[in-house]
């Protein structure tokens, strides 16, 4: 592994992610730490000096991270900071991932830098370095997320309240790209979090009834803070009114929260039967049936939507069905498609069939059903050997990837870390210099018969 080779963006060092923390759960650092020291792969990397990191070994956590630091790549940088700080070298972390000054530093920078003095402990120094940076939503949001519980919540309104003003008369002025849309509802949350949560419902609330705000966020926010404190009554005049699309939600939630399931279920019937737009009533009862273990009423509840283009209901209902442990009743909802929706839905249906399928345990229906699908199906192969390997039948899934090339290794090395051949599995990932090198001819990486990456030659 080179420099060289470390410098490639990581973006295009494929998805290993998943299959690092299939192998950190089953007890295989080392083998991570090898990956990361001999085959370059920077989830491997990140994800062992975490783990070092929590363990206690701090050095360690160092020394996978220091190639990667060396190569500049900014995500190793910002990994060896806060090891840093975890061993109490706060001053050389600040300094090794403070931004360029020398030009204005992107969002992104900055966010990861304030995040970092926060978690230094230098709270006040986040705050200033913001200071010039506020008036963005983003910025402006991660300034109330480092303060929270910092005891600086007086500070933090203080800089909040001019954003807010603002915000709550661009609508007035027609200016409905305004960079701080949230600063209303964030103002609020801070006024809540210091135990002034009355006066954050009465700012608020007057914003919402006289329309001073920008985007529905704003509204859910309130229908949020009013459903924390339990105001019942202020969310039915909230929920019943012009405004019942976004609130009747938080309205009827509140009351069942209060013991008054019924009444809930009634205000929401009552607005599918008569309301113009119904439909988007018809997802809280839904929840709020399934929570009572009243799953069939639930269903039928949305049984109308099924066969809509837009709008439908049966992704969520099918979901709910296999959670409840019913996933007979979910394929039957799939059965009882229309041709036309199955027509213009056909990837959709059959990829939730076959999960389905395999949630019910019926894995050779499954792999039948697959074998009548095309061959270009958006991950069947991958599906098929999922199924497989669910079912007992490993080696056959093995080499179905296998035969199937490069583009599936990933799910071949999950299935061989799932089934305790850790080792086998990392194997399966090719060197970042053979990825480096594939990508840049744009042919594959070469393997052997088996599927694992070939050895460079001498």
């Amino acid at each position: 592994m080179s420099i060289d080779d470390l410098e490639w963006p990581a973006i295009d060092r494929g998805d290993s992610w998943r299959l690092v923390d299939l192998l950190l759960e089953g007890g295989h650092l080392e083998l991570v730490i090898r990956a990361a020291y001999e085959q370059g792969e920077w989830s491997c990397a990140e994800a062992a000096a975490r783990e070092l990191c929590r363990v206690g070994e701090h050095e360690r956590a160092r020394g996978v991270l220091e190639p990667f630091v060396a190569a500049g790549e900014r995500s190793a940088v910002l990994a060896m900071a806060h090891t840093l700080i975890r061993c109490g070298r706060i001053d050389e972390a600040l300094e090794l991932a403070r931004p360029d000054n020398t030009g204005p530093e992107s969002d992104g920078a900055c966010f990861d830098f304030v995040k970092l003095l926060a978690a230094a402990g230098r709270v006040d120094e986040a705050i200033d370095f913001l200071l010039p940076r506020l008036g963005g939503w983003w910025l402006t949001s991660t300034l109330v997320e480092i303060t929270e519980g910092q005891d600086r919540d007086e500070r933090v309104l203080e800089l909040l309240d001019p954003l807010a003003e603002s915000a709550r008369h661009a609508r007035g002025k027609a200016r409905w790209n305004h960079p701080c849309s949230n600063a209303q509802e964030l103002q609020a949350l801070v006024l809540e979090r210091s135990g002034r949560a009355d006066e954050a419902i009465r700012i608020l609330g007057e914003d919402v009834a006289a329309g001073r705000f920008l985007v529905q966020n704003t509204l859910t926010a309130y229908a949020e803070l009013l459903l924390r404190h339990g105001h019942v009554e202020a969310l039915r005049e909230l929920g019943t009114g012009p405004r019942a699309g976004v609130a009747l939600r938080y309205y009827a939630r509140a009351l069942e929260d209060a013991g008054r399931a019924e009444e809930a279920e009634q205000v929401l019937r009552e607005f599918i039967d008569s309301a113009e737009h119904p439909d988007r009533f018809r997802w809280p009862l839904i929840e709020l049936l399934a929570r009572r273990s009243r799953l069939d009423e639930a269903v039928e509840v949305g049984r109308p939507t099924f066969d809509y283009h837009d709008a439908c209901l049966l992704e969520g209902v099918i979901h709910l069905l296999q959670e409840a442990g019913r996933p007979e009743d979910a394929l039957a909802l799939l059965d009882e498609r229309s041709t036309e929706f199955v027509e213009d839905h056909f990837s959709w249906l059959s990829s939730n069939r076959l999960w389905l399928l395999g949630e019910a345990g019926r894995y050779d229906e499954a792999l039948e059903y697959a074998a009548t699908l095309p061959a270009d199906e958006y991950r069947l192969l991958e599906t098929k050997a999922w199924l497989l390997a669910d079912s007992g039948r490993v080696e056959e899934a093995l080499a179905l990837l296998r035969a199937g090339g490069t583009a599936h290794l990933s799910d071949l090395a999950e299935i061989l870390a799932t089934h305790g051949r850790a080792a086998e599995a990392l194997a399966v990932l090719p060197m970042v210099a053979e990825q480096r090198a594939a990508k840049e001819a744009k042919t594959p990486v070469p393997t052997d018969d088996h599927g694992y990456a070939l050895e460079p030659p001498c």
